[in-house]
C-alpha cells in the first residue's frame, strides 16, 4: 500500500518516498565518513596524549557505525526505487530495512553522547584533532535531531486506526461492524483536523462564528482526505502526471477545436463594453485590498506615496469617511481609484470570520455607487472560504433552489446588514440619487459581491455586479441562471479559484487516483521529470506518462488498481463520471455567478506568467468550461489581482486598437 506501515500503524510517507531523503543522507554520510577517515589518518600520531586513546577509539567506532549506516541507507534507497506507486511488492523488505536503520540510531546517540562527554572533559590533545571531533559530535546531533523532526512530520495521528483497513477489500468493509468502525474513524479524523486548524489559527478569537468555521472546515478536510491511502508525494506525482496529460490532450485537440465562425457584431460590442467596465471596476476591487496590494504593485514608489498617511493623525477630511481600522489604507485607496476623499461614503477594514472589509464610493465617471468587497487576505478569510457547506440563501426572488456556499453567504449577509441597517446605501443615494448601484469584488470578494447583488436586487432592480475570479462553488444551478442578466464574472487563464468547488476537488482526487494507478513508472522518476517539465516545459510525450500507448481514453474507464488506494470502500465512492459528493446534501454541485468572460493567453510567455509582453484574447464562455481543475504553474499566479489587472490592461488596449484596424475586416464599434 502507498502508506508505509511501521510498528503496527500507518505513516504519512510511502515506501517509495525514501529515494531523495536517502540520497541526501547518503551524500552527507559518505562525506562525513571520508572526513573522519582523513582526520584519523593524518593526525593519529597526535592522539598520543592524555585521553587520546579514548578519542582514537571514538573515531574508529564512529567510522564503523557510519559504514553500517551507509550500507543500510544505500539498501533503503535502492529498494525504494523499485516498483510503482500501486505496486509496492518489490519494496516489501522496506520495513525490515527501516527497523535496522532505526536500530542503528541508538548506538549513534550513545556514541554521540560519549563523544560530547569526552570533549567536555577538556582533553589535552592537538587542537586540530579536538576541533575535528567536536565537529563530528555536532554533526551527529544535527542528524539525530533532523531524524526526530522528520519522524514527527510524517507521524499520522490516525495511523493506528487506519492501518487495519488499508488492505481491506469491499466485502470486508460492507459489514455492520466495519461501518461502525469507519464512522468512528471519520469522527476521529474530524477531531484531528479541528485540532490542527485551531493550532494553525491560534491567534484568531474564539467567538461563535470562529468555532462554527473550525468545525465546518475540519469536516470538509476529513471528508476529503479520510477515504484514500494517498500520501503527499503521491498527490504531487499525480498532479505532475495530470498536468502532462492535460497538455498532451490539448496539443492533440487544438487543430480540431478552431472556431469556424466569427461572433456577431452585437455580441462583440457587448463583450467590448463589459471588458471596458471590468477594466474600470477592477480598480475598486483592487483598492479594497488596501495598502498591501498597492505596495506590492508599486514596490519602488508605493511607500513614498502613502507613507505619510500611515503616520498622520486623522484630520477632519478623513472624519467625513465612515469606517474603522483605516491605518495606511485610505491613502492607497485614493491612489488606486483616482478619486477624492469626498467621493467615499464608507470604508471598513473590520475583519473577522464571516465578516469582510468593504468600501462604498461615488464613481462620477460611470455615475454609479460602487460597493467593493475585499478578497481573501487573512486567516479569518480562509476560514470563511473553507466553510463550504451549503445553506439556503435568503433572498426575494422566484428561484426555488437557492442553495449557496455557507461561508460566503454569511459574509455577504454581514455586508448587507451594514449597508442597509447602518444606512450606508441610503446616505450614498441621498448624495447621488440618479446613480445606479454596482457591486464588485475579487476572489472571495467576488463571490460575496455576487451574493450581495442578489440580496439587494429586490430593492435596487438596476444593480450590476462584476465578480473577478470568483469561486466556482458559489451557488445552485438555478441561481447561476438567474444571475445571467445582472452579473458578469471575469476569469484569467488557468486560474484555479473559478474552477474550485468541493465536487471539482473530488473529481480531481478521482483523476489523481486513476492516473497514479495506471502509471508504470517509479515515483522518483515521475517527480524528477515533472519538476523539469514544470520549470522548463517541453513535449509531454517525452516524459514518463501513465500510458505507454498514449491512449488517454482508458483513463475514463473503471480501474481495479484504483481500489488499492482506498482505505475504505465507501458507498459514496464510485467509478462513475459523477462526483462522489454530488448526492451529499452538505456539498451539492455549485456553480459560478453570472455570464463569464474568459481571458486566455495567446502563445507562450514563460512558465510562470512573468513576461510583461503576454498577449490575451477574450471570449464569452460557458460555465461547463470551468468544470475541471487545470494543473499548471499559472493556476495560482493567474488568480493574483495584479496579474489580472495587467491582463485586462493588455486585452482592452489591444481590442480598442483593433476596432479601427482595417486589416481585421471588422467595422468600427463604439465602446461604452
Amino acid at each position: 500500500m502507498p502508506g508505509l506501515v511501521l510498528f503496527g500503524r500507518r505513516w504519512a510517507i510511502a515506501s517509495d518516498d525514501l529515494v531523495f531523503p536517502g540520497f541526501f543522507e547518503l551524500v552527507v554520510r559518505v562525506l562525513w565518513w571520508i572526513g573522519i577517515l582523513t582526520l584519523y589518518l593524518m593526525h593519529r600520531e597526535k592522539l598520543d596524549c592524555a585521553g587520546g586513546s579514548l578519542l582514537s577509539s571514538y573515531l574508529i567506532v564512529l567510522m564503523i557505525l557510519l559504514a553500517l549506516v551507509i550500507c543500510t541507507v544505500s539498501a533503503i534507497m535502492c529498494v525504494s526505487m523499485r516498483g510503482t506507486i500501486c505496486n509496492p511488492g518489490p519494496r516489501k523488505s522496506m520495513s525490515k530495512l527501516l527497523y535496522i536503520r532505526l536500530a542503528l540510531f541508538f548506538p549513534e546517540m550513545v556514541w554521540a553522547s560519549l563523544g560530547a562527554a569526552w570533549v567536555a572533559d577538556g582533553v589535552q590533545c592537538d587542537r586540530t584533532v579536538v576541533n575535528g571531533i567536536i565537529a563530528t559530535v555536532v554533526v551527529s546531533w544535527i542528524i539525530i535531531a533532523a531524524t526526530v523532526v522528520s519522524i514527527v512530520i510524517v507521524f499520522d495521528p490516525l495511523g493506528g486506526k487506519m492501518a487495519p483497513y488499508s488492505s481491506a477489500g469491499p466485502s470486508h468493509l460492507d459489514s455492520h461492524d466495519s461501518s461502525q468502525l469507519l464512522n468512528g474513524l471519520k469522527t476521529a479524523a474530524t477531531s484531528v483536523w479541528e485540532t490542527r486548524i485551531k493550532l494553525l489559527c491560534c491567534c484568531i478569537g474564539k467567538d461563535d462564528h470562529t468555532r462554527v468555521a473550525f468545525s465546518s472546515t475540519a469536516e470538509l478536510f476529513s471528508t476529503y482526505f479520510s477515504d484514500t491511502d494517498l500520501v503527499p508525494s503521491d498527490i504531487a506525482a499525480g498532479l505532475t502526471l495530470l498536468h502532462q496529460q492535460q497538455d498532451n490532450i490539448r496539443n492533440s485537440q487544438e487543430p480540431a477545436e478552431v472556431v469556424s465562425h466569427t461572433p456577431g457584431s452585437s455580441q462583440e460590442a457587448d463583450l467590448d463594453a463589459e471588458l471596458e467596465n471590468c477594466h474600470h471596476y477592477m480598480q475598486f476591487a483592487a483598492a479594497a485590498y488596501g495598502w498591501p496590494l498597492y505596495i506590492y504593485r508599486n514596490p519602488l514608489t508605493g511607500l513614498c506615496k502613502i507613507g505619510g498617511d500611515c503616520c498622520r493623525s486623522r484630520t477632519t477630511d478623513y472624519d467625513l469617511v465612515g469606517g474603522d481600522q483605516l491605518n495606511c489604507h485610505f491613502g492607497s485607496i485614493l491612489q488606486t481609484t483616482g478619486l477624492q476623499y469626498r467621493d467615499f461614503i464608507h470604508i471598513s477594514f473590520h475583519d473577522k470570520v464571516y465578516e469582510l472589509p468593504f468600501l462604498v464610493a461615488l464613481d462620477h465617471r460611470k455615475e454609479s455607487v460602487v460597493v467593493a468587497v475585499r478578497g481573501t487576505m487573512s486567516m479569518q478569510d480562509i476560514l470563511t472560504d473553507l466553510s463550504a457547506e451549503s445553506e439556503v440563501l435568503d433572498v426575494e426572488c422566484e428561484v426555488q433552489d437557492r442553495l449557496a456556499h455557507k461561508g460566503i453567504s454569511q459574509a455577504a449577509r454581514y455586508v448587507y446588514r451594514r449597508l442597509i441597517h447602518d444606512g450606508i446605501l441610503s446616505q450614498a443615494f441621498s448624495v447621488a440619487p440618479e446613480y445606479r448601484l454596482v457591486i464588485v469584488g475579487h476572489s472571495l470578494g467576488g463571490g460575496a459581491a455576487a451574493l450581495l447583488a442578489t440580496m439587494l436586487r429586490a430593492a435596487y432592480p438596476q444593480v450590476r455586479c462584476y465578480a473577478f475570479a470568483p469561486p466556482r462553488g458559489l451557488w445552485s444551478k438555478a441561481l447561476h441562471e438567474y444571475s445571467q442578466s445582472f452579473i458578469v464574472s471575469l476569469v484569467l487563464g488557468k486560474d484555479v479559484i473559478p474552477r474550485l468547488s468541493v465536487t471539482n476537488l473530488e473529481d480531481l482526487k478521482r483523476r489523481i487516483l486513476r492516473v497514479i494507478a495506471h502509471c508504470s513508472k517509479p515515483k522518483y522518476k515521475i517527480l524528477l521529470h515533472g519538476l523539469w517539465y514544470e520549470l522548463f516545459g517541453g513535449n509531454p510525450n517525452n516524459f514518463p506518462t501513465e500510458l505507454d500507448g498514449g491512449d488517454q481514453e482508458i483513463l475514463t474507464q473503471p480501474l481495479l488498481g484504483e481500489q488499492s488506494l482506498l482505505t475504505r470502500w465507501s458507498p459514496a465512492y464510485s467509478f462513475s463520471s459523477d462526483s462522489p459528493l454530488d448526492s451529499s446534501p452538505k456539498y451539492p454541485p455549485l456553480y459560478p455567478p453570472g455570464r463569464i468572460i474568459h481571458l486566455q493567453e495567446e502563445g507562450t510567455s514563460g512558465r510562470f506568467g512573468c513576461c510583461p509582453a503576454a498577449q490575451y484574447n477574450a471570449k464569452w464562455s460557458h460555465e461547463a468550461e470551468f468544470s475541471k481543475i487545470l494543473i499548471g504553474p499559472k493556476m495560482l499566479t493567474d488568480h493574483m489581482p495584479d496579474i489580472l489587472m495587467r491582463a485586462l490592461d493588455s486585452v482592452v488596449s489591444d481590442r480598442a486598437a483593433c476596432v479601427s484596424c482595417p486589416a481585421q475586416g471588422v467595422s468600427s464599434v463604439d465602446v461604452a
